[in-house]
């Protein structure tokens, strides 16, 4: 289905605003993404939004046109407003040309498949949504199965961590759980699980004996890990701080520990350049 929308009034796009709000977001079972390259991304992943909303008088593209075709195709929406009010929806003063509704994933614990990857990423209270699209993006690259989030953390599908992940959040599976829960479905199967740590008894990053599956552990940008939490896992390491920093940030903690466990699990994929 094909419409035009040309009034800041419309219903549609009160409910379109409303998707930049967690409450909302979650009772419509929806978030946005927005722009050319993710959509794209989306696409080439399999994943098609259900609405596709895009600025009248904008430049052709044949990713565009692709994208508005497989829409199309996949029976969903597509909606032509004014750039006005694409900026009213997306809550940005210069919006890109498109913006995607998707369905938001399942992220139950039990639909992961721990076997399909060598690494794992898990983030415990994690507040920044830059942060958690960091993290996804470091997923996607070192060819991790997913993002399993602890406890309370930022909104995956806020507009801000889905900007951030540059696309990720469509080629990674994302989990959300407690920690209650997390830890008996990770014992319940293979899994060794790392947890980035400042404690004295922690090994150092390169030292450590990684094995796969790897479900590297990083906690909360200020106060890290609960002992509780560390105390539970099967190893604990650090990263050498030369300076004045008593920590790295804890998106860029992870990164690091993936790749040194990458490269120590699978060294022949990792020294395959990108």
């Amino acid at each position: 289905m094909r419409r035009t929308i040309t009034g800041f009034s419309n219903p549609a796009v009160k409910q379109l605003r409303l998707l930049r709000d967690k409450k909302h977001r979650r009772a419509q079972g929806r978030f946005l993404a927005e722009g050319l390259r993710l959509l794209t991304d989306a696409r080439e992943a399999g994943r098609l939004p259900e609405m596709l909303v895009m600025a009248q008088g904008r430049e052709p593209h044949p990713l565009l046109t692709a994208l508005e075709d497989a829409v199309a195709q996949a029976g969903g929406e597509i909606v032509e407003t004014s750039a006005a009010i694409l900026s009213r929806i997306t809550g940005k003063d210069n919006p890109q040309a498109v913006a995607g509704v998707f369905a938001e994933f399942d992220c139950s614990l039990e639909r992961l498949d721990r076997s399909r990857a060598p690494i794992w990423l898990v983030a415990q209270a994690l507040r920044d949504p830059g942060n958690l699209g960091t993290l996804l993006r470091t997923g996607d690259a070192v060819g991790a199965g997913g993002l399993i989030l602890i406890d309370e953390c930022a909104d995956p599908f806020s507009v801000e961590a889905v900007r951030a992940s540059m696309g990720a959040i469509f080629t990674q599976h994302i989990a959300q759980a407690r920690w209650e829960a997390f830890l008996p479905w990770l014992r319940a199967g293979e899994g060794q699980l790392v947890a980035a740590s400042l404690g004295d008894d922690a090994l150092p990053y390169r030292a450590a004996p990684y094995a796969a599956p790897c479900f590297i552990l990083v906690g909360n940008e200020s106060r890290g890990l609960p002992a509780d939490y560390e105390a539970a896992c099967d190893i604990r390491v650090t990263l050498p701080m030369h300076g004045r920093a008593d920590s790295l940030n804890a998106a860029v903690a992870g990164a690091v520990l993936a790749y040194e466990a990458l490269a120590r699990i699978t060294p022949a994929r990792a020294s395959g350049g990108g």
